[in-house]
């Protein structure tokens, strides 16, 4: 075990390596052995190319079973360690894409392992209950310790989902009957109510709709699609929903020399959006809600200044829409604050927040009114896994007891400065260097050369990832310290070297 462990020699030999290699862009810094992640591994290490043999025998035989074609290698979870990935073929590779965003404190973390170990929580692992009507004794104690301890200004309410997508299909469904009992005066259906429901029509099925932005991604369930705008593929031959489409800004960066024209951006998008609430109304489809990421993830890593999602929140209290903040890829610690809409400074940020990913399992925190005014009207089988709640008050443990968002904090600005050094050094390739802590991302001159860089980026050990059109979005785990900053900054310039 000791020798797969990262030593100060090893850091100190890797600092003096690249500084020597290639003295034009080299990253390392004196004080990057200082920290380091005590079960992780020296570095990346490449046997065979990706897929290695045994992946792609692996892929043909579960093509047999299922659709393959999104499946880019397999893994051996057991070996993998802190922030390196293993696959099936003995490739180690520091994973700065973690499962798209979803590996809060790296592979294999002891206090996780530690905990799974124990045997006063084998019960918790082995039954999986129906939640919603038979929840286990220690359910509320461990919301309380988990989920509530971690919940967004203003909300005491938490529901539990399984996933992403399910914690928004939800989420839509709370905001929907929250807006028709509003409309009633009160939350008692009438016989019409009842009887057209069953046949999807109104008033039971009223004609309410959801505004979403261009460049969204909420999910890929039915509701869900309506509202996702990313690429074509979630959404191609799928009957979706006339609800209306908000334009996102588009950002120009830096963002210090275009202040006046990212203000003029933001304003018209907003203008927009408030015509868009009219003109629904007038179609007799009301706006009953509004959805949106504190950054698009999947649609590009899109960002809007404060203001704008300030102005927006004021928007949606003036109409009288619900304000629901999607915060499944953007939540749990990434941006250097645990939720990322705390970076807008706002004492009643929303009315809804919907996570997932990093915290292990998915649902959405809630005001008071919002809360299901009738049994099963929120409701599926398992509603979530006491497992993962399990987990995550452990994951909780791990950030408080380590600092980790003031590590987050301290790496971001690390990969920041160095992606835009490189941006400067590599200007035919490289655009619009951004981000938030560690949840970054960088622009490429097109889509062919994106997709040639992840590759090559992952033949030399580093495990990236696209979104948008031509980006690449950077989402390692909270334990990404700057020596792996460095690590992976001297990898890119390697493969951006060979574009010149």
């Amino acid at each position: 075990m000791a020798s797969s462990l990262i030593s100060r020699q090893f850091a100190l030999s890797l600092q003096k390596n690249l500084w020597l290699s290639a003295p034009a862009c080299r990253y390392v810094s004196k004080a990057a052995p200082q920290t380091q992640v005590e079960f992780d591994y020296d570095g990346p290490s490449m046997k065979t190319s990706v897929p290695g043999p045994r992946s792609q025998e692996l892929t043909k035989q579960l093509g047999e079973i299922q659709n393959v074609g999104a499946v880019h290698f397999f893994c051996n979870y057991e070996e993998s360690r802190g922030n390196y990935l293993v696959d099936v073929d003995g490739n180690r590779m520091l994973d700065i894409y973690t499962q798209i965003s979803s590996i809060p404190i790296g592979y294999n973390h002891p206090a996780l392992l530690k905990l799974m170990a124990n045997p006063n929580n084998l019960s918790t692992l082995v039954n999986r209950p129906a939640l919603g009507i038979l929840p286990p004794e220690n359910f509320p104690d461990k919301l309380t310790e988990s989920l509530l301890s971690v919940a967004p200004t203003g909300m005491s309410r938490v529901q539990t989902m399984a996933c992403g997508s399910c914690s928004n299909e939800n989420a839509f469904k709370a905001m929907f009957i929250w807006y028709r009992n509003k409309e009633r005066g009160h939350n008692t259906p009438s016989d019409e109510d009842l009887s057209s429901c069953m046949i999807n029509q109104a008033p039971g099925c009223p004609d309410l709709s959801i505004l979403s932005f261009m460049g969204g991604f909420h999910g890929r369930t039915m509701g869900c699609l309506a509202t996702t705008h990313s690429k074509a593929i979630h959404k191609l031959d799928v009957p979706s929903l006339d609800w209306p489409i908000a334009p996102f800004p588009r950002l120009q960066y830096p963002l210090e020399e275009f202040t006046r024209e990212n203000a003029q951006e933001e304003a018209r998008c907003l203008e927009e959006v408030e015509d868009l609430i009219i003109k629904w109304r007038q179609k007799g489809k009301p706006v009953a809600g509004i959805v949106i990421e504190p950054i698009q993830a999947e649609g590009g890593d899109n960002h809007a200044s404060p203001d704008f999602f300030r102005s927006l929140r004021n928007i949606a209290r003036k109409h009288g829409c619900a304000f629901h903040v999607d915060e499944v890829q953007t939540g749990g610690g990434s941006t250097g604050k645990f939720w990322a809409h705390e970076h807008w400074g706002m004492d009643d940020p929303a009315d809804i927040v919907s996570f997932s990913k990093k915290l292990l399992t998915g649902g959405f925190f809630h005001k008071d009114e919002f809360q299901a005014d009738k049994p099963y009207r929120i409701f599926n089988t398992w509603m979530g896994d006491p497992s993962k709640n399990l987990l995550l008050a452990e994951v909780l443990n791990v950030i408080h007891r380590e600092n980790l968002l003031e590590e987050v904090t301290r790496s971001g600005k690390a990969l920041l400065n160095g992606l835009y050094e490189l941006q400067a050094q590599y200007p035919g390739i490289l655009s619009r260097a951004r981000g938030q802590g560690t949840f970054c991302a960088i622009d490429i001159c097109d889509d062919a050369t994106r997709n040639d860089i992840l590759l090559k980026t992952r033949d030399k050990g580093v495990l990236l990832g696209g979104c948008g059109d031509r980006s690449i979005r950077f989402r390692p785990a909270l334990i990404f310290k700057e020596y792996h900053v460095h690590i992976f900054l001297n990898i890119l310039n390697d493969v951006l070297a060979q574009h010149k």
